[in-house]
């Protein structure tokens, strides 16, 4: 396994992140992995020597953060030797408090994500969203509050605007608080608007990139179909999938990338996986994996290094894109 520093901080990170998303309650999603269906996939991380890990509070409503916690506590996994992040934002309940990044809010959900995680802190806390009903000084407050407090070591943030994003940071600056490490950020080989303005800003600022759906929620695959949806239990019934994806020019990208891995002898996820860890920039794309297979190929693609070739080969059709993923 490769490690390098999250962005500037002393802090190291395998290559790969596996994202936990897919694992917690088939109630929430159709598709999720539970508990013991999801432990022979950490395992198999741990043994690649994968030591990042990303969940939510609101993936399966806390399951999630229960299914790692539990996992790593029965295979008496070292807490020193892992690197855990989760993120607050999204609604929990109805309650009014619920959601957001009130200071309030932040506070709650803190100690609620450290008691299922059955951690007395998280390595990277992250702000899953831009909340623009709360002023961004009341957030970054709270969030040198729990670092302070121990609670968590670094923060980081996820997919927004990147006028918000340098906010943020200029107002932690200014009051010497905490400042974001880390950008989790949709970006792949099909959606890459994340280009023109938030990857400059954090190579300037020496943030770390630590993409979300690197491979397209499956899009590579191949069996998906335009119009929406597909051959997999994920694909039918991914909705936010369909949302991102399925331009007709996303469809010329995909059957491109297969191209390229066919002359290699790979799929095209690990192609399209390659193409982000070929990046020096991207600190540890967060992939996820419901069959072995894919995490054994997301694995191997470390491996993978493309010519000059092949790089504009892949990239030479996109066209720009609506923001996706965000608003």
């Amino acid at each position: 396994m490769q490690y390098v520093n999250l962005g500037k901080t002393g802090l190291k990170v395998s290559r790969l992140c596996l994202g936990m998303m897919s694992y917690g309650s088939k109630t929430w999603r159709e598709w999720i992995l539970e508990e013991k269906e999801a432990e022979p996939f950490v395992k198999r991380a741990l043994d690649a020597g994968i030591n990042f890990y990303d969940t939510a509070d609101v993936y399966s409503f806390g399951e999630s953060e229960k299914v790692l916690g539990n996992i790593m506590k029965r295979l008496d996994v070292k807490r020193e030797s892992i690197v855990v992040a989760t993120k607050v934002f999204s609604p929990m309940s109805d309650e009014p408090n619920d959601h957001g990044l009130s200071r309030k809010h932040i506070m709650d959900s803190i100690d609620k994500s450290l008691k299922r995680l059955q951690m007395d802190h998280v390595d990277l806390y992250q702000i899953h969203r831009w909340d623009y009903a709360t002023p961004i000084e009341e957030t970054m407050d709270a969030l040198n509050d729990v670092v302070r407090a121990g609670k968590a070591r670094y923060i980081g943030a996820s997919s927004m605007f990147a006028w918000q994003f340098a906010k943020a940071q200029h107002v932690a600056e200014m009051h010497n608080w905490a400042r974001f490490v880390s950008m989790q950020n949709h970006y792949n080989l099909i959606y890459r608007e994340e280009e023109r303005e938030m990857i400059p800003l954090c190579l300037d600022q020496g943030i770390g990139l630590i993409p979300w759906s690197p491979m397209a929620r499956g899009f590579f695959s191949g069996n998906r179909r335009p119009g929406g949806g597909g051959e997999t239990i994920r694909a039918r019934t991914d909705p936010f999938a369909d949302q991102l994806y399925f331009h007709e020019n996303d469809f010329a990208i995909a059957e491109i990338t297969a191209e390229v891995a066919k002359g290699r002898g790979m799929t095209a996820s690990q192609i399209a996986l390659a193409w982000l860890l070929n990046k020096v920039h991207i600190s540890a794309p967060i992939v996820g994996a419901t069959k072995m297979d894919h995490l054994d190929q997301a694995i191997a693609a470390l491996d993978i290094k493309l010519s000059e070739d092949e790089i504009k080969q892949l990239e030479e059709p996109y066209q720009p894109h609506p923001i996706l993923g965000h608003s």
